[in-house]
C-alpha cells in the first residue's frame, strides 16, 4: 500500500460537501453532484487519501468519482470517526470541524484503513431489495398491530387497504429478489447457504445481501462482521457476562431466526445448543453461541465452495 502524501476529508451532506485538505489546510464546499466531484477527484494529487464518512448512501457519488479518477479513498465508521473526535478533546460540531477530523483520521491511521472498492452491481441491487423487505415487514406488523388493539374499530376499514398494498409490495419484492439470484454468483452462494440445516431462503438472501465478505474471513472476523462476537467486560474482581455487540446488527437479527430453527432441524447445532444448556448457560447465550457458530459453519461453506 503506497503512503499517502497528504490526506483530504470530506464531510458529506445531501447537497454539499465540505472538503478539508492537509496539504494546504484549507476548507472549501462542493455541490454533491456527479460534474462537480468529478471536476473536484480529478484535480487530486494520486498520492492522497480521501477519507468520508456513511452518510446514508450520499457518499456513493463522491466514492464513484473519485473510483474513476483513480484516487484511494476510505469510507469510514461514523462511530469510530466519532469516537476519534472525542479523544481529541473536541466539544464543538461544524462541518468544517468533521471534515479536519476525517482528515486526521486518516493521517494517523492510514496503514489500517482499507481502501474503498465499489461493489458488485448485482449485490448492491441485492442489498437494496434485501432491505426494503426487511422495511415493509416491519411497516406490516406495524399496521397489523394498530389494527388489532383495542378501539381501533373506526380504524380498521382504512387500515385494510394499507396492508393489502404492503402484501403486493412485499410478493413484487420477494420476485425481485428471487429473480436476481436465479443464476450467477449469487444464486451459487445462496445455494451453499440453503443447503445447511436452518437457513432458509429468506435468511440465506439476506446473509448474501448484508455479507458479501463472506467466506474471505477467519472465524474470528466473521462472528465480528456478523455482531456476534462476545466481548468481555471485566474490571478487578469483577468478570461479568460477555456480550456480544457492535457489526452488523440487521445480520444479527437475520441469524437469529436462523439459529432457532437450527437448534431444532441441524443435528450438530441441536446438539450444541443442548450441552450449552446442561451446562448452566443461559438460553439467549446458548442461542448466540449457536448464531456464531452458524455463521462460522457458513462462512467455511462459501470458502470451501470457491465462490468468493
Amino acid at each position: 500500500m503506497t503512503l499517502p502524501t497528504y490526506f483530504v476529508g470530506c464531510d458529506v451532506g445531501k447537497t454539499e460537501i465540505v472538503v478539508y485538505s492537509s496539504r494546504d489546510q484549507t476548507i472549501t464546499t462542493l455541490v454533491n453532484e456527479p460534474i462537480s466531484l468529478a471536476r473536484f477527484a480529478d484535480s487530486l494529487d494520486p498520492g492522497c487519501l480521501v477519507v468520508c464518512e456513511a452518510t446514508g448512501g450520499y457518499e456513493v457519488a463522491l466514492l464513484d468519482a473519485l473510483v474513476a479518477a483513480d484516487r484511494p479513498a476510505h469510507r469510514a465508521d461514523a462511530r469510530k470517526v466519532k469516537a476519534f473526535i472525542r479523544s481529541l478533546g473536541t466539544l464543538a460540531k461544524t462541518d468544517a470541524i468533521d471534515a479536519r477530523a476525517l482528515a486526521r483520521y486518516g493521517q494517523e491511521r492510514h496503514d489500517r484503513l482499507q481502501r474503498w472498492v465499489p461493489g458488485d452491481t448485482e449485490q448492491l441491487a441485492l442489498h437494496a431489495l434485501v432491505m426494503a423487505r426487511r422495511d415493509i415487514v416491519a411497516d406490516k406488523t406495524a399496521w397489523n398491530n394498530r389494527q388489532k388493539a383495542p378501539g381501533a374499530k373506526a380504524a380498521y376499514t382504512l387500515i385494510a387497504p394499507i396492508l393489502t398494498a404492503l402484501d403486493d409490495q412485499l410478493a413484487a419484492i420477494n420476485t425481485a429478489i428471487a429473480s436476481l439470484v436465479q443464476s450467477g454468483h449469487l444464486a451459487t452462494r445462496a445455494r451453499v447457504l440453503q443447503a445447511i440445516p436452518g437457513i432458509g431462503a429468506v435468511t440465506a438472501h439476506s446473509i448474501v445481501a448484508l455479507m458479501p465478505e463472506l467466506g474471505t474471513l477467519d472465524r474470528k472476523q466473521a462472528a465480528s462482521l456478523a455482531g456476534l462476537a462476545p466481548h468481555p467486560k471485566q474490571s478487578g474482581q469483577t468478570n461479568a457476562y460477555r456480550r456480544v455487540r457492535g457489526g452488523r446488527p440487521i445480520l444479527r437479527q437475520a441469524m437469529f431466526m436462523a439459529a432457532m430453527s437450527a437448534t431444532r432441524h441441524n443435528p450438530a447445532l441441536k446438539a450444541f445448543y443442548q450441552r450449552l444448556i446442561a451446562k448452566g448457560k443461559k438460553p439467549i447465550v446458548a442461542l448466540t453461541a449457536t448464531m456464531r457458530k452458524l455463521i462460522t459453519i457458513a462462512n467455511a461453506k462459501i470458502r470451501d465452495a470457491q465462490i468468493i
